[in-house]
């Protein structure tokens, strides 16, 4: 009933999915890894794919009648309980599911970690009168992101970490042109990053202002010059917001972005 599908297979372009494919943006990213677990049915109707070390990212198409919904995906929990994975990300109903049958065999327990809400912006709207402008960053910019993306991690997943641990990836991130800053008086004030790229999309990522440049529109500004650019390309922008962090949200959703759904990411203890 399961097979393995390569990078590029047609199951990523069905109709089926592309209905849900803002939800599953990141389903495209793992794809691509290629030491990435990729199990498909037959019938195209299921994707579970895994990168090393993270949660697997499960599909089921909203085409199937809920009863068999479940019962494929207590099949593939059984299909695949001879893998350790850290926990499953899916649709909430669909994640619960999958976390009962996988856990009653490895005699483990799950938790909630995170809900994200999926985003999508086919049409922007720039904020008026926010001081600054958009720019690409730079080598010579490298510790300040490294700065910026300690507080990233801090904030979004409270990890302790320092600068200097962050300088190899920010250089990197420097390099790849996909890294964006807003820059106000000459500083760096906001920093956003365009983190893949499929045929239809663009996926944001690592949206950070520091505690001392909030509050002033900087992050609208630059994801909606972003997002701006994206569209230019013919793109439609894509992100993943924590849904406890209403801030985040609501400016998301001032400058365009609408709910495409829910992801749960669950955790297996």
């Amino acid at each position: 009933m399961f097979e393995s599908f390569e990078t590029g297979d047609e199951v990523l372009q069905s109709e089926a999915f592309m209905k849900e494919e803002v939800r599953y943006n990141l389903i495209h990213r793992i794809t691509e890894y290629p030491a990435a677990i990729r199990l498909t049915t037959s019938d195209r109707k299921l994707i579970f794919t895994q990168s090393p070390g993270h949660n697997p990212w499960l599909w089921v198409s909203g085409e199937l009648e809920r009863e068999q919904q479940e019962r494929l995906v207590q099949q593939l929990a059984e299909r695949v309980q001879l893998y350790e994975f850290p926990g499953i990300s899916a649709q909430p109903e669909i994640a619960k599911t999958f976390a009962e049958a996988f856990c009653n065999r490895k005699g483990k327990l799950y938790h909630t970690n995170m809900m994200l809400e999926a985003y999508h912006c086919p049409e922007v709207w720039k904020p008026a009168e926010v001081h600054g402008h958009l720019e690409k960053a730079k080598a010579e910019q490298v510790p300040v992101i490294a700065e910026f993306l300690t507080g990233f991690m801090k904030d979004a997943f409270g990890e302790m970490l320092r600068p200097e641990d962050f300088l190899t990836i920010a250089a990197e991130d420097a390099a790849s042109g996909d890294l964006y800053l807003w820059m106000a008086d000459h500083t760096p004030v906001s920093m956003a990053k365009i983190t893949h790229r499929s045929a239809r999309h663009a996926r944001i990522n690592d949206v950070y202002t520091p505690a001392s440049h909030r509050k002033q529109g900087y992050a609208s500004a630059l994801v909606a010059a972003l997002c701006e650019h994206l569209l230019s390309a013919e793109l439609t922008p894509v992100l993943y917001a924590d849904g406890k962090n209403p801030d985040s949200n609501k400016v998301y959703r001032s400058i365009g972005f609408m709910n495409a759904g829910q992801i749960t990411d669950l955790k297996f203890d």
